[in-house]
């Protein structure tokens, strides 16, 4: 009989070598090791007879096939599985009904068993994992957060906040997993700042692990934010807590974490995050992207490049009115800039090690890679914006893009900015309409930016600032091409010459795409790029939820859009926006 091999978080002989084949239920081995490279998860955590059973397989050295099923009678089948990631890559399906009895799951690679998994249904509790962010912890994390916004890639993805995305069972396959209708009445609005802190709470709660988070400051003109002491919750340490535990842990979390935390310097290692490579492999599902003006997305997914179709990173992200939405990677929504009050980049949470009162971070020195999951580097502090960005479309599209291609993509990317701009404006015009006569207060200088309140969840400086940032991004797509050529697939023509085409498509462009708001009198209003374009210099002073919407939009006054506008801001307000406008012009914000 073959010996147990050895646990997920042993990797070195998987990594390095072929997999070894596991006993199957045949050979009638009592041993069903999870493997080194790969795992299966089974989902509840208690599985009921007669009740769906889902599994999940994941592995972070290559992907896998499929999964072999034997039932409590012995009769073998293969399930029915999705496939998605890479790395992790993972495999999820479910069984509609089990039986009761113990179940066996094989993971399979080229034939092969890489892993498996025996689960007894109606007697017992499946596998929870060892009680830390070992590897299958991260690998399986980052499965789920890939699931928790999966869609089809064209497809706009937006949510009014977390919630319903945590209760969709079809979408969160932890919902229930503890069997205590634990999902029915948890609050889930996390900031951008706190969505993948929240995330991280919300999967250790299910998992039993620990978590922690600090107090950072916002930083200074001249130095990037400062941490305290980490807070290390044990509340749901190897335990099944309850929900009301969940809520307070959360809630706890959501009044500590700031923007700061997010743009802490690059090799600071009193930190949460670490910085991670620019390498395809390093930047899994639930890596954290922070810009260096506090806003903060989750990576979710990537999509290969093809010979038909360009690659994508897409991330998500809260907004300050808990609005979550799905974003792809490109210079308007993934701000990057070297400058000395923040350390912008993609950075993954920093590891928690040990047990019970000994529980204590990773430094950075510690996060080798060693273990499988990604490697600290700082690299990132070493690039300029335009090489960051270079980095990245090379990533994305490993076999370079053919200029209309790449056009394409960068415009769509605009109007899904535009698109989520729709939103965040109608939120805003809601809530003052509700409140009529009582106009939000307007924090002074770089706090229009940072506050807290209304100002915060309705106003939009920050977003406006990366849409009039995007608007430049798409427009200097010609300059890159002349610039970076290598990143395009020219098929011989000059670099001058395919920048000169695209520069002659974009002005064609501008004027078939459009998009459509809502006026203050419920009577839609369409505008095309063109229009937003020309109306660059009306955005400049139009984040403010006490203006219409139809100045929200930079309708000209005295136009017929702007006919049905009857509110705007107070004077004051006005004049001090006009002495803030530069910022926006110039795209820059300012020192604290």
């Amino acid at each position: 009989m073959m010996p147990c091999l050895p646990r997920f978080a042993v990797l070195a002989a998987a990594l390095l070598g072929a997999a070894l084949p596991l006993p199957s239920a045949a050979d009638g081995g009592p041993a069903c090791p999870p493997g080194d490279g790969a795992r299966v998860w089974t989902l509840p955590l208690r599985p009921a007879p007669g009740a769906p059973l889902r599994v999940v397989a994941v592995a972070t050295d290559a992907a896998l096939d499929e999964i072999r099923v034997t039932s409590p009678a012995g009769q073998q089948t293969r399930l029915a599985a999705t496939p998605g990631g890479g790395p992790p890559w993972n495999l999820l399906g479910a069984l509609p009904t089990a039986e009761r009895g113990t179940y066996r799951f094989e993971a399979l690679r080229a034939g092969r068993p890489v892993a498996c998994s025996e689960t007894p249904v109606g007697g017992g509790s499946g596998d929870r994992g060892s009680g830390t962010w070992d590897l299958a912890a991260e690998a399986l994390y980052a499965t789920w957060v890939e699931r928790l916004f999966d869609a089809p890639p064209e497809q706009s993805l937006g949510f009014p906040s977390l919630e319903p995305v945590l209760r969709d069972p079809a979408r969160n396959f932890l919902h229930g997993y503890l069997g205590a209708d634990e999902d029915r009445a948890v609050p889930a609005e996390p900031d951008c700042a706190d969505l993948s802190y929240f995330l991280r709470t919300y999967f250790a709660w299910k998992l039993g692990l620990p978590v922690s988070y600090r107090a950072c400051s916002r930083g200074t003109r001249d130095a990037p934010p400062r941490c305290e002491t980490p807070v290390i919750e044990r509340a749901f340490f190897k335990s099944a807590a309850p929900a009301a535990t969940f809520r307070d842990v959360s809630r706890r979390l959501m009044d500590v974490v700031t923007s700061g935390a997010g743009r802490t310097a690059l090799r600071d290692e009193g930190t949460d995050a670490y910085p991670v490579p620019l390498e395809r492999s390093a930047l899994w599902p639930g890596t954290l992207y922070a810009d260096p003006y506090g806003h903060t997305l989750v990576v979710v997914k990537w999509v290969a490049q093809t010979p038909e179709r360009s690659g994508l990173l897409l991330a998500v992200d809260a907004q300050p009115d808990n609005s979550v939405s799905r974003k792809r990677f490109w210079e308007g929504t993934f701000l990057f800039a070297q400058t000395p009050s923040a350390g912008p980049g993609f950075k993954a949470h920093r590891r928690l090690a040990g047990s019970g009162n000994a529980l204590r971070l990773l430094p950075n020195g510690a996060h080798d890679g060693r273990d499988g999951t990604p490697r600290y580097s700082d690299e990132q502090a070493g690039l300029s914006p335009a090489d960051f960005y270079a980095r990245m479309e090379r990533l994305i599209n490993p076999l370079g893009l053919e200029p209309e291609r790449a056009y394409d993509a960068t415009l769509e990317a605009l109007v899904e900015q535009i698109e989520t701009r729709v939103t965040s404006v109608a939120n805003g015009e809601a809530y003052v309409r509700a409140r009529p006569g009582t106009p939000i207060s307007m924090p002074s200088g770089p706090a229009i930016f940072e506050t807290t309140g209304p100002w915060e969840d309705y106003s939009t400086p920050s977003r406006d600032m990366r849409l009039l940032i995007a608007l430049e991004v798409l427009d200097g797509l010609p300059e890159r091409i002349r610039r970076y050529p290598r990143n395009y697939v020219l098929q011989g023509e000059a670099p001058a010459a395919a920048a000169a085409r695209i520069a002659a498509l974009h002005e064609r462009r501008l004027g078939e795409r459009s998009f459509t708001y809502v006026r203050s009198d419920g009577t839609p209003w369409r505008l095309s790029l063109a229009d937003v374009y020309a109306r660059r210099g009306a955005l400049e002073v139009a984040y403010n939820p006490n203006d219409c919407v139809e100045k929200r939009w930079g309708a000209p006054p005295g136009s017929p859009e702007h006919a049905t506008c009857t509110r705007q801001a107070p004077a004051e307000q006005r004049a001090r926006m006009e002495t803030y406008r530069p910022w926006f012009r110039e795209a820059r914000r300012p020192p604290r």
